[in-house]
């Protein structure tokens, strides 16, 4: 249905109140891409948080321009999976929970979630049923201008369970940051990882039992 947009303007709003304007570009089973004209960038938003989409008419007169005839991630069936493994070694911009972006690499998919290594944040691990959308950087862009070879963009090597919440497990008794840290209670002692919760251990000493279905991302704190 939504291939009769292609090359039009549209209206995406996300779970969150967040609306995004652009041009629709592709669409696949489970994800879209767009154009926005005003930063000329690429959005990858997987449709699980997509509320609607609508036509308009055009944004900006002054704004308005064609698309580059190449796009960053260009993949003949698009999907969503499909565009982790083709943005893999590409610095893109994800978004995730709050009102923060995350630049970095995504390193490795996994079945339910992917590995994302960020030089400000050092490895992540993001829940796909939790990713916004992405962006790519232009070809040859690294973050914050640092050299190719410098080791802040180089992860450290690591094997990964299949599964979030099995990767979760493997964390058990270090100190993790959920969610980027967006409640006190998300930073803390990972005590115990069984049937789909978190128990975590506050600054304060208190446990609290987290739902992992609604924790989006999990680092480890350095």
């Amino acid at each position: 249905m939504l291939l009769d947009f292609i090359e039009k303007n549209i209206d995406v709003e996300i779970s969150g109140g967040i609306f995004h304007r652009g041009i629709l570009i592709d669409s696949g089973l489970d994800i879209l891409v767009m154009y926005h004209e005003l930063t000329h960038t690429f959005l990858y938003i997987p449709f699980v948080h997509i509320q609607r989409v609508k036509e308009i008419s055009l944004i900006d007169e002054d704004s308005t321009c064609d698309p580059p005839s190449e796009k960053p991630i260009d993949i003949e069936a698009i999907s969503y999976r499909q565009v982790l493994m083709n943005a893999k070694g590409l610095f893109v911009k994800a978004y995730v929970t709050g009102n923060k972006t995350i630049n970095g690499y995504i390193t490795n998919i996994m079945n339910d979630y992917f590995v994302f290594h960020s030089p400000a944040y050092k490895t992540m691990f993001i829940s796909m049923n939790h990713l916004k959308w992405l962006i790519p950087y232009p070809p040859g862009t690294t973050p914050y201008t640092l050299d190719t070879q410098n080791q802040l963009l180089k992860p450290l090597s690591s094997t990964f369970a299949r599964s979030f919440d099995v990767q979760l497990k493997k964390l058990e008794n270090q100190l993790v940051i959920l969610d980027d840290g967006d409640h006190p209670e998300k930073i803390g002692l990972l005590k115990k990882v069984q049937d789909n919760q978190a128990i975590l251990i506050t600054d304060g000493g208190e446990p609290v039992v987290w739902n992992l279905e609604h924790i989006k991302t999990i680092q480890v704190s350095h």
